[in-house]
């Protein structure tokens, strides 16, 4: 142990002997160079280190333009060229142009010892450049990993299994992480101190973090557990009546999910309000193929009456009332005479069975309800084969006036309040 110890210090040791002389050389050829275009020795003993860096500063310029003019532009001609889509979101980020953005300041910081080898190691103003030249390979860095982020959460949105899930949330995790982190490094490189130590502090305070945190850290579960379990992506129909939250997801992010309004509003909620209190997702509705028709009328029970002859020629001399009793049994399984009120709902049980734009794949159904004050409901119940809005509108108003105009040719009555109309009649 004690061996390998030494072999080591001996060469750190060459490796700064080294160093040292190869920036003697250089800081020599500078010199004389500083002295042939009429510089005193005095004048070029002091401005040489400065020329050296900005000699070095210039050369790291030079590499990241033939990286840029280069070296990428040999690079995107190959990715033009391949069958794969994902690789033109490197350039599409700028995540090559970052990771090339990193080269100058590492070329800085390893040629940086050329400059300064003359000065004494505490030299203030060789500190002050080292770290800043530092601080700036760890600002490099974080751009680099952002534009990788920003490229990965790109190619999982557009595969079809996880498109409109909502992975920006973990995105954004993953971008604050990053930060923190470098925020960390950037402080140990001022006060000179090891990350470690500053991360064994923040372990003391990590109930001050966990509350300042606290909404990203609620995000972030959320928005894991509604992508796992498929509870919600973007472009869905979800409602909260809670929260007075009705339109079409437009955004999942780590602290808020955005929702545009039927009326064109922008409503934001905190998406752990989403596992955390129930809400209504109309996407499995879209995907179904029905919308579900839920509409009663009441009937004025003292119009329901037996069907008699009469009544049944009184039908038949209707057109309209002729073709919704046609196919429809008169008499009841036991061969009884049945009321106006059935045959009426089985017409209607048979009109929507035989309607063109009602799913008759999904229930149809009408029936009676408790009767009220108001009279006696009598619901229908279907579905609609079209999903939109207005067809879905249109349909069911349809239905319903069908079923108000076709109710008096069986001598029903629709109730309904009285009206200043029927006081004067």
């Amino acid at each position: 142990m004690i061996e390998s110890t030494k072999s080591e210090v001996v060469e750190h040791a060459a490796d700064a002997e080294v160093v040292e002389h190869a920036s003697s050389r250089v800081l020599e050829w500078v010199n004389g160079y500083l002295r042939e275009w009429g510089c005193s020795q005095s004048l070029a003993d002091i401005i040489d280190e400065w020329v050296l860096l900005l000699l070095i500063v210039i050369f790291a310029l030079l590499v990241d333009v033939v990286l840029r003019r280069v070296v990428l532009r040999i690079v995107r001609n190959i990715v033009r060229r391949t069958k794969a889509s994902w690789d033109d979101l490197l350039f599409d980020h700028n995540v090559l142009v970052r990771m090339c953005s990193i080269v100058v300041p590492l070329t800085i910081y390893a040629l940086l010892p050329l400059a300064f080898a003359k000065s004494d190691a505490g030299s203030a103003v060789a500190t002050i450049i080292s770290r800043v030249v530092e601080i700036y390979i760890v600002v490099s860095f974080v751009r680099f990993f952002n534009a990788i982020l920003k490229m990965a959460f790109e190619i999982a949105d557009n595969r079809p299994s996880l498109h409109g899930r909502p992975i920006k949330g973990l995105m954004q995790t993953g971008q604050v992480i990053v930060l923190c982190v470098a925020a960390i490094l950037v402080v140990a490189i001022l006060i000179d101190k090891s990350p470690v130590m500053l991360l064994t502090g923040l372990g003391a305070s990590a109930a001050v973090l966990m509350l300042i945190f606290q909404n990203s850290i609620l995000g972030l579960v959320a928005g894991i557990q509604l992508s796992v379990n498929k509870m919600l992506k973007v472009g869905d129909w979800i409602s909260m009546p809670s929260h007075n939250v009705d339109g079409i997801v437009e955004e999942v992010a780590l602290t808020t999910v955005k929702i545009r309004g039927w009326d064109n509003t922008l409503q934001t909620i905190p998406p752990y309000l989403l596992i955390s209190e129930p809400f209504d997702n109309w996407q499995a509705m879209f995907e179904s193929g029905g919308r579900r028709i839920k509409r009663s009328i009441n009937i004025d029970m003292t119009s329901v009456k037996f069907a008699d002859v009469a009544l049944l020629e009184r039908i038949n001399s209707n057109e309209a009332a002729r073709v919704a009793l046609e196919d429809i049994k008169t008499k009841s399984d036991e061969g009884t005479m049945v009321t106006n009120l059935d045959l009426f709902t089985r017409s209607l049980n048979r009109f929507l069975a035989r309607h063109p734009r009602v799913n008759g794949k999904m229930l149809i159904l009408v029936r009676q309800l408790q009767p009220t004050q108001w009279g006696l409901p009598i619901e229908l119940y279907c579905f609609s084969a079209n999903v939109g809005w207005v067809a879905y509108e249109t349909l069911q108003a349809e239905i319903i006036s069908y079923v108000v105009a076709l109710a008096p040719y069986f001598d029903l009555k629709v109730y309904q309040a009285p009206s200043s109309y029927d006081i004067k009649a």
